[in-house]
């Protein structure tokens, strides 16, 4: 695993997993007691409509970004966006682009993929995720995060 700043990507709560089953930018929002109410892509607390869709999923593609500038090929990374507190879920449609769950049942859903890479993949892309290049862009000049430049 990767945190976010780790990789150069300004994105609070964020980390980066890497196993047999694939890359998953995991984004981690706190729901507390609250319940929430998610419909396709749109995600709803307390009667406010949150954007954590499109937070997971602007996090997972500046990170695919980085991984595939270092590495020279497109490297997928899947969005998930996962909750904390002790809260209900209630689904009404599930979104096609990012996997959504309680953080409690990460594990579980890293396992389900099953093994989509290999050992010797795995750690190639944990590689390519410390190398320095992958944090900044040297072709733009100055060191910058990547979320600074979308």
């Amino acid at each position: 695993m990767f945190d976010a700043p780790d990789l150069g990507v300004d994105a609070p709560d964020a980390f980066l997993a890497i196993g047999p089953g694939g890359l998953f930018g995991v984004t981690v929002r706190s729901q507390g007691r609250h319940v929430v109410r998610i419909s396709g892509t749109v995600v709803q607390i307390r009667g406010q409509r949150l954007d954590y869709m499109g937070e997971a999923r602007a996090f997972a593609n500046a990170v695919a970004k980085a991984l595939t500038r270092t590495a020279g090929v497109k490297i997928p990374v899947t969005p998930m966006l996962a909750f904390t507190g002790s809260g209900l879920m209630n689904l009404y449609g599930l979104p096609k682009d990012c996997v959504v769950m309680p953080y409690r049942e990460l594990d579980h859903l890293l396992n389900a993929y099953g093994e989509r890479i290999g050992p010797r993949t795995v750690e190639k892309l944990a590689s390519v995720a410390r190398h320095p290049a992958t944090v900044i862009d040297l072709r733009l000049g100055p060191p910058a995060a990547i979320g600074a430049r979308n």
